[in-house]
């Protein structure tokens, strides 16, 4: 993400990031530590009451208990004795619990901070409202008031204007990857259709430094449903600053197949010690590491060190095949039953892990999931087969849904997204999806009311009163590389694929 800050501000900017980060987590260490303090002083609080008597009682042996306050003394002598002066009282608020409510102060600017970052200034305002006494702070009430002119100061998304741009698995050794253009199939493939990791922070970086902001998907709309469960759309509203532009990420294929062993790509998504979604790569030695190996953890990386890149704390859509499992665990139900027609990939996994357990894998997949929508994301469906919706038959489609909702939708949750594969759709853009249409219908009837495509428009968006569609860009090897040598001109309003294309790329086939 930093190879293109070369220039002094840029330079200040991530260290003003890096540093609003550090505050951040160790504010909310104290504000942890300080509701802590607060819960154990409330305890002992109670427990003296409970236990210091009321007053003089009798015991069961008749002698009496006594109480904290003593009698004074009358006798003559007392009144030549000094006054005794009261024991100094422990005080409620002493210093530390002074500096506990500093630090929760701080820590409710920071948080505030952070949403008004995101645009999200509401969210804000009643962040610093939550804090006792507010209203006397002059720091707090001017907190108020800088986020109520910014809020005013933004303006409405146009809907029918945000882009979408999508990718697959990120490329981590395009020597391993791009090898062999000559003689070996895959390599040609790898090359058209996967994008670097270096082009990828490159473009991210760069459509950031240009004022584009992330939204997710189902920003675009809002959606109601009526008394008889019927879903309805119109456009939704988005509202960002006059110079920030919105735009929607996806993912395809995030399964790391078998095909891409051996071929410089991750080969799972995995939990790091602190329960954050990253990458497992295997590197040429044959050593395992562990890091920010494709688009979830770069992404959300980048969006840490930049909150304002994300709108309200959007992340992007994951689509899902199931047919080789999903994030790199071979959950698929083929693996145990292994039928006939198994294919040889997955009999040859199956032989190099002897122990394979289905529950266990669907399990770590079901947990990493889970850490993957903690962050903000969401998934799709694919289809199982990565199947080619438009010349696919409707019974074929069916049992291709089927399969996606019996191994992949228990372990990411429900969707109402579908991501088609190919690029293929269900009819023409300029037709739409009519009544007549029966895979329309039956993806439907199945939960399905939002559908992307593969489009080279820089806007396709259609908003209906019963689905929503939109057209996707996909920010691949093809397109980075013949924008890069002049023959097209289909980028240029999100980057310069000359200033991003990695120099390990090899120069791309062209489509037969």
């Amino acid at each position: 993400m930093d190879n293109h800050q070369d220039t002094s501000k840029k330079r200040i900017n991530k260290e003003q990031s890096r540093k609003y980060m550090q505050r951040k987590r160790y504010m909310q260490k104290r504000l942890i530590k300080t509701f802590g303090l607060l819960l154990v002083i409330t305890a002992i609080g109670v427990t003296a009451a409970a236990l210091v008597p009321k007053g003089n009682k009798s015991s069961n042996q008749g002698e009496s208990i006594e109480t904290g306050a003593k009698p004074a003394v009358k006798d003559e002598e007392s009144k030549d004795l000094p006054a005794k002066q009261p024991e100094e009282q422990v005080k409620p608020q002493d210093k530390e619990e002074q500096e506990d409510k500093t630090d929760v102060r701080a820590a409710v600017l920071e948080q505030a901070d952070l949403l008004a970052a995101g645009y999200d200034y509401d969210s804000a305002i009643e962040t610093v409202k939550s804090y006792e006494g507010y209203e006397r702070d002059s720091e707090l009430t001017a907190k108020i008031t800088d986020y109520e002119n910014k809020k005013a100061a933004c303006v409405p998304v146009d809907i029918d204007k945000v882009t979408h741009v999508f990718y697959h698995s990120l490329v981590v050794d395009p020597e391993l990857c791009f090898a062999d253009q000559e003689t070996n199939p895959q390599a040609v493939g790898n090359n058209q259709w996967m994008t670097t990791i270096e082009e990828f922070n490159k473009i991210t970086q760069i459509m950031y430094d240009k004022g584009y902001v992330l939204v997710d998907l189902h920003d675009m709309v809002k959606e109601t449903t009526d008394e008889n469960g019927n879903v309805h759309f119109e456009k939704g509203e988005i509202m960002l600053p006059p110079d920030k532009k919105a735009f929607v990420l996806s993912v395809d294929d995030l399964s790391y197949y078998h095909s891409y062993d051996g071929y410089g790509y991750a080969s799972k998504m995995v939990l790091d010690e602190n329960g954050k979604p990253k990458c497992e790569y295997i590197q040429r030695d044959g050593t395992t590491v562990v890091g920010d190996y494709d688009v979830v953890p770069l992404m959300n990386k980048f969006i840490e060190e930049h909150p304002d890149a994300s709108y309200r704390g959007a992340r992007g859509t994951i689509a899902l095949t199931g047919y080789n499992g999903i994030l790199g665990y071979r959950t698929d139900i083929t693996y145990q039953t292994v039928p006939e027609d198994i294919d040889t990939d997955k009999r040859k996994w199956l032989e190099n892990h002897p122990d394979f357990d289905l529950e266990r894998e669907r399990a770590e997949a079901k947990k990493v999931a889970e850490a993957i929508k903690a962050e903000g994301w969401k998934f799709a469906s694919h289809t199982w087969g990565h199947l080619k919706v438009g010349e696919a038959s409707l019974e074929r489609l069916k049992a291709d849904t089927q399969k996606w909702k019996e191994n992949v939708e228990p372990l990411v949750g429900s969707t109402d997204t579908i991501i088609f594969a190919h690029g293929q759709d269900l009819a023409e853009w300029t037709v739409g999806y009519t009544p007549d249409n029966e895979k329309y219908n039956y993806l439907k009837d199945q939960g399905f009311h939002i559908y992307c495509n593969v489009d080279s428009q820089q806007y396709a968006v259609q908003v209906t009163d019963t689905y929503f569609r939109q057209g996707r860009r996909n920010l691949d090897g093809y397109r980075i590389y013949f924008n890069s040598i002049g023959e097209m001109d289909s980028l240029s309003d999100l980057f310069n694929a000359s200033e991003v294309i990695d120099p390990k790329r090899p120069p791309v086939p062209r489509l037969k």
